[in-house]
């Protein structure tokens, strides 16, 4: 685990080459989508080809894939590779996808089509950053992590408070009856110092930018029946591309917009990360990061 520009991929590389008895599963929101490659570092084919990994280019960008999909795919998965005498290795950044696979799904309410059509007339009149205050007062704690824009989340998290009687954070801390039944070792590759995690990210978004996500992007527009609204352009650096190719911004401040929404991104990896337990960090600046991380999944499986 780890945010994003952390050295995952390469580290599960290594773990592939150094002969260790295991599988790679994909835990990345953005890696599922086909025919998203630059913007989202997907592995290139050459090193797909030295360490397959589950989980990537499985549904066209106009689909949605949800964070139970995810679980279940996942657990079937882990359970083919370890009938097989392998272990799964999971590697990703979609910190939401890990702790719902460890702690299980929450009896969340149903969707409501009549509920949402009021919150969304409702928005029409007062906007989403005033439903987002709305939402302060019923569940704080879900507001607080929650962007005032970030129109999706906020309309679930407020047709949960009013469907359930409660805050969606409380609901969300209750134990499920589905944790995952296997022995864990949880790595997180965390930076000891975030200037220059921040440094590698802005030099990964300019490298996409000249590997070409501006012709990414349009070839996703002429190939697929696409909005903004959809999770694959929710993406970092596929919102802030459209923009500039829509001429809403220019490329100075799609660069920056860029960059920026980057670091939130790592920035919200890193805190859920903080949140976890029994998570061992390894500092993902060091040269030598992965074999390192091999060192410790090995020492780990001889125990």
């Amino acid at each position: 685990m780890g945010p994003t520009a952390s050295g995952k991929t390469a580290s599960a590389i290594h773990l592939i080459e150094s002969g260790l008895p295991i599988e790679l599963i994909s835990v990345d929101s953005a890696l599922v989508f086909k025919d998203m490659d630059i913007g989202t570092a997907k592995p290139s084919a050459e090193e797909l080809a030295r360490a397959p990994h589950h989980l990537i280019d499985i549904i066209s960008p106009e689909a949605a894939y949800s964070t139970a999909q995810f679980r279940d795919d996942a657990l079937r998965l882990m359970a083919d590779i370890t009938a097989r005498g392998k272990v799964p290795v999971l590697v990703g950044g979609t910190m939401l996808y890990y702790n719902t696979l460890q702690h299980g799904i929450h009896d969340l309410p149903q969707a409501s089509p009549e509920l949402r059509a009021q919150l969304h007339a409702e928005a029409d009149q007062i906007g989403w950053p005033a439903m987002h205050a709305k939402l302060a007062l019923l569940d704080p704690a879900t507001a607080e992590r929650l962007k005032s824009n970030d129109q999706q989340r906020i309309e679930r998290a407020l047709e949960i408070c009013m469907l359930a009687g409660k805050p969606m954070s409380e609901l969300l801390a209750e134990p499920t009856a589905n944790a995952l039944p296997y022995r864990l070792l949880k790595l997180a590759l965390t930076p000891s110092d975030r200037k220059v995690l921040h440094e590698r990210i802005a030099l990964r978004f300019d490298t996409m930018l000249q590997q070409g996500l501006l012709d990414e992007v349009r070839m996703l527009r002429e190939k697929y029946t696409l909005s903004l609204d959809l999770p694959s352009m929710r993406c970092v650096g596929y919102r802030q591309a459209w923009e500039h190719l829509d001429g809403l911004v220019d490329a100075a401040e799609m660069r920056e917009k860029g960059i920026a929404a980057t670091r939130q991104l790592a920035k919200r990896q890193l805190t859920w990360l903080r949140g976890m337990d029994d998570v061992e960090a390894i500092d993902c600046l060091q040269p030598d990061l992965p074999i390192v991380v091999a060192e410790n999944v090995r020492n780990w499986l001889e125990r």
